[in-house]
């Protein structure tokens, strides 16, 4: 059984349908690229994927669980969707970093405040003993505290060191080159280990020479076995990291294949026609190796 199951996504908007019926499948470890031309539903898609937006259709299974069925998708509360964006990790386009934190906080701030909740289940599990005093539970509950907040740090500062911005740890966003900001929002993403991670056109907002750190630092991930859906208009990047390639076009998966086939035998004339008309920079599918 896949790792990842997406069957009969279909999303709308007003009376307009974006997505029409998506199907596709992902092994653990492996790359997903999404290509397609604007308007094609690409990034609904994602957006479907990380619980951002709630398709009318469809079932979505992760790791042997159904995460989500539109059936019965209206009954899940806002903790149970909580809970569930949690498997998944989204990397935007416009990096989403908060100016007013240093690059250390931007990556702590969401194991910080779910380690709240973390600490309440800890104070429930302590209630149920009852040899232990007020005093007891008070100072067990102020160790965990501090033992997890030093674990939260530990791995945001072993995060920077894998993007290799461990001078950064005091910077403000403010003071960071745009592809320094998407390496740090990577990081964010990857400080609560999902199962899934999501990158929304990560390159986009960036001048050409700050693209090839971003690419870098997405293909040394799959090097660390992470299983990743990429939504991108760097067709020679896709190329080279992906493991299975889908064009989306006018809301439905036109074709799907493995990167070869997919750019060097093309079977339907829509992706024939889109990866013609691609410009110098996104066309030539063998510069972009880093």
């Amino acid at each position: 059984m896949a790792y990842l199951e997406i069957k009969g996504f279909k999303k709308s908007f007003s009376n307009f349908e974006v997505l029409k019926g998506i199907d596709f499948s992902l092994e653990k470890g492996q790359v997903l690229s999404i290509i397609g031309p604007s308007g094609s539903g690409k990034s609904t898609l994602l957006r479907s994927l990380n619980f951002l937006e709630t398709p009318d259709e469809g079932v979505m299974i992760l790791d042997n669980e159904v995460l989500f069925d539109a059936k019965t998708a209206k009954s899940d509360g806002e903790k149970v969707l909580r809970n569930k964006r949690l498997n998944f990790g989204l990397v935007f386009q416009s990096f989403h970093l908060f100016p007013q934190y240093n690059v250390l906080k931007n990556i702590t701030l969401a194991p910080t405040l779910l380690l709240k909740d973390k600490v309440k289940e800890y104070k429930k599990e302590l209630k149920k003993d009852k040899s232990l005093g007020f005093k007891n539970r008070k100072e067990l509950v102020n160790q965990f505290k501090k033992e997890q907040t030093e674990l939260i740090e530990q791995n945001a500062l072993s995060l920077l060191e894998k993007i290799g911005l461990t001078e950064k740890a005091s910077s403000y966003p403010c003071e960071l080159s745009g592809g320094q900001c998407q390496r740090v929002a990577i990081a964010r993403a990857l400080a609560l280990n999902p199962k899934v991670l999501c990158f929304d056109e990560p390159t986009s907002a960036l001048d050409p020479e700050l693209t090839g750190e971003v690419l870098k630092v997405i293909r040394s991930l799959k090097g660390q076995d992470r299983t990743m859906i990429i939504v991108t208009h760097e067709m020679g990047f896709a190329k080279n990291v992906s493991d299975k390639i889908i064009f989306l076009y006018d809301g439905v998966v036109e074709e799907e294949g493995k990167p070869k086939q997919v750019f060097e035998k093309p079977k339907s004339e829509k992706l024939v026609h889109f990866l013609s008309n691609l410009t110098e920079k996104d066309g030539d599918l063998n510069k972009q190796k880093a």
